[in-house]
């Protein structure tokens, strides 16, 4: 497929507003205290009916120092014996959600993130990973995507080394920014040094895939000195760079109030750096994914989208679309069946319902067939830039553009603008359409259309 982008200033203007961005449908606003652990239970013991692989998500929370543009949930301390409670309450979930799914099911994708998940000592990885093993079927041949993200600050050779040995084969380094004054700014100082021996030590061990992770529009940056970390970066030649925006949201964050708006770069600067960005990120022959991803040409998801088989779930972009995800951890959300579910966010709540031999989930929602649908089209349209309405009309039965005849108006004045092509077999979005494929996909949020306050970043 044509991955070329579009840069059109007057288009990202017209059409720079908040919006989801869907790592699911129905998002997160949706769920609701109506489902529970009695819910859950039930998707999971119906889910094994399919012999769907599993997919883990353990979050660690614990950092060392907080970011403070952050919006992850996170416990900051310097004192490491926090995480024996927490780890112990961990433990025992890995065993509560382990009985719900059949032992046959193979872990085909396993992902630790935080907060800091190298906080946590070499013993407790060693003994995270064989809980784990106990109670849930994991891959010993390699192939599955088990991945976790590292901050360099918290990571040396020796914890490299024990990360491959434990079956981790694909590393997300939190860079940001290498601008000393950016850091100073956002309370990350993290020398250039600290990643790249990271990112050689990765190397020399054998990690299948080495992605990056940066933010624009952070206080001080400009299209020059942001320009001299990305040029840095694609000298170190990782296999994936994702380039977020940063959402100045103090008012839902509280340690983004600690941040000086006044530093941060105006709209205009704020879209040059990601104009340049793109540039140079596809000069030098990165693909663009989307949704801020892109990958050289020969990553997984790279081939996985020009297959068709690309996904996207609440880890990002995935090369797995075919299994039941489960949250372990506050904050985490699962994916099970035809369910979402997310777990206690306090961690003394958590700890109380660990304790008391229950499962931690406290919100979700169940998907109706509605919801189902609309979520397969924005899925294509996020993933592939395009949408075969033949496919979805036999996977639902229904007739496209009669069940989508208002959104089929909607688009139309898309297509005006040349973000995209209508026909009578499908849609496909334009280069310009690229940047705004969130945009595209709202027109299909029926949730959205409902929805009278915004709970949402910008899309840009």
């Amino acid at each position: 497929m044509n991955n070329a982008i579009v840069f059109d200033p007057a288009l990202i203007a017209k059409y720079d507003k908040a919006g989801p961005r869907y790592t699911s449908y129905p998002t997160a606003v949706q769920f609701h205290d109506g489902f529970g652990e009695t819910e859950y239970r039930q998707q999971a013991e119906a889910s094994n009916a399919s012999g769907r692989s599993l997919s883990l998500y353990f979050h660690i929370p614990f950092c060392d120092t907080v970011c403070f543009y952050c919006a992850c949930n996170k416990i900051v301390t310097k004192n490491r014996r926090h995480t024996l409670p927490y780890l112990e309450r961990l433990h025992r979930e890995i065993a509560l959600q382990g009985a719900l799914f059949d032992r046959s099911r193979p872990v085909a994708q396993l992902h630790w993130g935080g907060g800091t998940p190298t906080f946590i000592s070499a013993e407790q990885m060693r003994e995270l990973m064989r809980v784990t093993g106990q109670h849930f079927q994991l891959l010993d041949d390699d192939s599955g995507e088990y991945s976790i993200e590292v901050d360099p600050r918290e990571t040396d050779d020796g914890t490299v080394a024990l990360l491959r040995e434990l079956g981790f084969n694909r590393l997300s380094l939190g860079v940001q920014d290498f601008d000393p004054q950016v850091q100073q700014a956002v309370n990350r100082l993290q020398s250039r040094e600290q990643t790249l021996q990271v990112m050689e030590a990765a190397r020399r061990e054998g990690f299948h895939s080495i992605g990056v992770d940066l933010i624009y529009g952070l206080p001080l940056q400009t299209v020059a000195s942001f320009g001299r970390t990305v040029e840095d970066i694609i000298a170190q030649g990782p296999d994936r760079i994702s380039v977020f925006n940063y959402a100045h949201l103090p008012e839902l964050f509280k340690t983004q109030r600690q941040i000086d708006a006044s530093t941060l770069p105006p709209p205009a600067v704020k879209l040059e750096i990601l104009k340049s960005v793109i540039e140079r990120l596809t000069a030098a022959g990165y693909v663009y994914i989307g949704m801020d991803h892109f990958a050289k040409p020969d990553d997984e998801l790279t081939l996985a989208q020009q297959a068709g088989t690309l996904y996207r779930n609440f880890q990002g972009y995935s090369t797995h679309a075919d299994c039941d995800l489960i949250g372990l951890g506050i904050t985490s959300i699962g994916m099970v069946g035809d369910s979402y579910s997310q777990n206690l966010k306090g961690l003394e709540d958590y700890y109380a319902c660990i304790d008391q031999g229950r499962l931690a989930v406290f919100r979700g929602v169940q998907l109706d067939a509605d919801d189902r649908l609309r979520r397969a089209v924005i899925t294509d349209l996020i993933c592939h830039f395009a949408l075969d309405f033949a496919a979805v009309e036999r996977r639902y039965a229904i007739h496209f553009p009669d069940y989508f005849a208002l959104e089929l108006t909607e688009l139309a004045d898309m297509e005006t603008d040349g973000l995209l092509i209508l026909s009578d077999s499908g849609i496909r979005v334009l280069p310009p359409g690229r940047l705004l494929i969130r945009n595209i996909c709202m027109v299909f949020d029926r949730y959205l259309r409902a929805q009278r306050q915004s709970r949402f970043s910008k899309v840009i």
